[in-house]
């Protein structure tokens, strides 16, 4: 796909302060397209309680006229700051009234778009929607793309947020796009189920910092480890991950150490795995200083629970893992199944034990070898390529 006018609309702003599919897809089809980066409207909640924050700020002078809102940020590549003031309105449970309210929302959020896109002088656009199911819903209608586009990444409805008005509108919106993606096979299988026109285009990941020769010396956490380390790298957080199995594999196996490296939530810092003298938890690291750890490990894991939240996501840090050629072992999801070959899938806690002890012994420099070059496959210029080709089809039948 060639010299192609993209809009792109989700979730997160371009100046976010985390990682985002959306701008790592929206920097990869800039290379050979014009893209057009809009953030989300500022909302009045927001406004009410961030006022002082500076990116709500750049929003206010963007919303009065005092500050530019279409920033060049790359040769091909746009941001847009909309200069409108949109209405917190998930509160509404009469579907009748959030209906009327969401659609003003959209229109306004509509018309900023519009006023972008006439200055670029945009022509039969694509529109890429990043999960956003509200200020997006209509704007299929208003904006009139030539191909609408749904990217489902994370299963929405899982979250209370999104629960609500989502559980309806949801599926209305999938439905109503020319074409839906996912990065993962459940994702892709859950969107089929109201658009058949649905596609698993993978997951890309930035593998850099994983792939490079790590010389730093052995972190100060792990100075005064003799036994085999178990470790796991991310966002300790019990919605996803579980804490009884973590706490089973530590009593059981007193002879592992197990090694936590990432922020806690409260349920992780008021756990029973303080008290355990074989686990550590480092806290938060930088990005780079990840691999320093993980070089480290033994076995790396990715005990993750299984619910609505979990199940159909794709784990980015899998593939850091297997780019280090660790062995990995990991709980069982519909997600995991591109990683069978590779990795050592969990479907118990006793499974966990006994995976962890076949990967210590089994462990080799061409299984090492075998991981590193399955991950660098997922790379970002590879999804990419699916979805350029899950969009030309389209465009060939339409």
């Amino acid at each position: 796909m060639i010299s192609r006018d993209i809009i792109i609309i989700g979730q997160q702003a371009w100046d976010t302060d985390i990682g985002s599919n959306c701008k790592n897809i929206a920097l990869e089809l800039s290379k050979n397209n014009r893209v057009l980066y809009v953030n989300s409207p500022l909302d009045r909640i927001t406004l009410y309680k961030k006022s002082a924050d500076p990116k709500v700020q750049k929003r206010i002078a963007v919303i009065k006229g005092k500050s530019e809102g279409l920033i060049q940020i790359g040769e091909n590549l746009w941001n847009l700051y909309p200069d409108c003031l949109v209405e917190s309105i998930n509160w509404v449970k009469n579907k009748t009234l959030f209906n009327y309210l969401n659609k003003r929302n959209n229109v306004k959020f509509a018309n900023s778009i519009l006023k972008g896109t006439k200055e670029l002088r945009f022509k039969d656009s694509l529109l890429f929607n990043d999960n956003e199911i509200f200020k997006g819903f209509y704007l299929n209608s208003l904006l009139n793309p030539f191909l609408s586009i749904y990217y489902s990444r994370d299963y929405m409805l899982a979250v209370d947020y999104w629960k609500r008005h989502g559980e309806r509108l949801e599926p209305l919106l999938i439905a109503s796009n020319d074409i839906c993606m996912a990065n993962s096979a459940y994702l892709a299988d859950y969107c089929k189920t109201y658009n058949d026109n649905s596609y698993d285009v993978g997951q890309g990941c930035d593998l850099e910092i994983f792939t490079e020769n790590t010389t730093a010396g052995k972190p100060e956490e792990l100075q005064s480890i003799t036994t085999p380390i178990i470790g796991y790298v991310g966002a300790l957080q019990s919605i996803r991950l579980d804490i009884p199995l973590i706490r089973y594999i530590a009593e059981q196996r007193k002879d592992w150490t197990i090694v936590l490296v990432g922020p806690e939530d409260e349920d992780f810092k008021n756990s029973e795995l303080h008290q355990l003298d074989n686990v550590i938890f480092t806290g938060i690291k930088p990005m780079d200083a990840l691999p320093l750890y993980m070089q480290y490990f033994d076995v790396c894991i990715n005990p993750q629970l299984v619910n609505q939240v979990t199940i159909g996501n794709y784990p980015r840090k899998v593939d850091e893992y297997l780019a280090m050629g660790k062995p990995t072992v990991a709980t069982a999801t519909r997600a995991m199944d591109i990683f069978k070959d590779h990795v050592y899938l969990a479907d118990s806690k006793e499974d966990y034990i006994s995976l962890i002890v076949k990967a210590l012994a089994e462990d080799s420099v061409t299984l090492q070898e075998d991981r590193k070059a399955f991950a660098t496959s997922h790379s970002w210029e590879n999804c990419i390529k699916k979805i350029n080709q899950a969009i030309q089809m389209t465009i060939d039948h339409k």
